[in-house]
């Protein structure tokens, strides 16, 4: 009798443990749960939040201290990175404004002896085509550090996107005429309205039909259509060019990116104005996205959110 007494309490001991160290790990399950959630919130978010966790673990607590310091490591990296771009950014700016008040003096005496010289005319001529294209390279710089370094205050207001689109085209119509383009355009009458910045706008335009026609003038193509869903409007520039590989693809937006040889020397550009575009279009919370099927069809869309009436409630 003795002997089922003493297997019954130790029966019930074994099985008392048994629950305590279930209950204790699901407890240490719950704190690694929490812990996991917290850091998956903080880096999906990148808050300056830190762990926060109660439990009776002497390792989990010096696990929460650890992952904060890595944490806080993390968050002075941040703000040191982004102290340095602005920095980088400002000098830029600055750099490139200091350079382009004695290229104006270079260029003013360059045509000044253009019109003077007669035996060494074609070289100084060269010279000064060559003056203006890096006088508009330093221009691009200083517009996009600008830009970066947000000192280029971008209002933004209610704007009816489809006679600009038709405006931009205008503007283009010697160049696509006399290059003999087929030109396809697909503006609705009915008006849409985005909330953006008109010089912007139009800056993007420029640069994405310029783009269209130095790159893929090869396709004698260029296409403007505008188009809507429930919150955004879009404005696809297209081409039948030669197009843009998929390797290329991530970098047409890097600054000085160009694909020299499809450059066509009547439009020489500075490798910049994707990126301002790019840029400009995410200053007016858009994006540009961009599709290409080698040889076939690259599209450049301008995506940009719609205005709507309870903006103004």
């Amino acid at each position: 009798m003795n002997w089922i007494l003493i297997f019954g309490i130790l029966t019930f001991f074994c099985f008392l443990g048994f629950v305590i160290a279930f209950l204790h790990c699901k407890k240490l399950e719950k704190n690694i749960y929490d812990i996991r959630r917290q850091l998956e919130n903080i880096l999906d978010h990148s808050t300056e939040e830190k762990i926060m966790s109660f439990t009776e673990s002497k390792e989990i607590s010096k696990l929460i201290y650890q992952i904060n310091r890595i944490l806080e490591d993390r968050q002075k990296m941040k703000a040191d990175y982004k102290r340095a771009e602005i920095l980088s950014k400002k000098m830029l700016s600055n750099i490139s404004h200091d350079i382009r008040t004695p290229l104006t003096v270079i260029l003013g005496y360059l045509e000044i002896l253009e019109k003077n010289s007669t035996e060494h005319n074609e070289t100084i001529k060269k010279i000064h085509r060559k003056a203006i294209q890096l006088m508009n390279l330093i221009h691009e710089f200083f517009t996009l550090s600008k830009i970066e370094a947000g000192d280029t205050n971008l209002s933004l207001t209610k704007l009816s996107i489809n006679e600009i689109c038709r405006q931009n085209i205008i503007d283009f119509y010697h160049i696509l005429t006399e290059q003999e383009f087929q030109v396809d355009i697909n503006i609705p009458e009915q008006e849409l309205y985005t909330y953006g910045n008109e010089e912007a706008l139009r800056r993007i335009l420029f640069n994405l039909i310029t783009n269209a026609i130095r790159y893929g003038g090869g396709g004698k193509y260029l296409g403007v259509f505008l188009r809507e869903d429930d919150n955004f409007l879009f404005i696809d520039i297209v081409d039948h060019g030669k197009g843009i590989d998929a390797k290329n693809t991530e970098h047409v937006f890097d600054r000085l990116y160009t694909l020299d040889d499809s450059r066509n020397r009547t439009m020489e550009g500075t490798g910049l104005g994707l990126t301002i575009s790019k840029t400009l279009a995410k200053k007016m919370h858009g994006n540009i996205i961009l599709q290409s099927i080698p040889n076939i069809k690259t599209t450049f869309t301008v995506k940009l959110p719609k205005f709507l009436s309870e903006r103004n409630s």
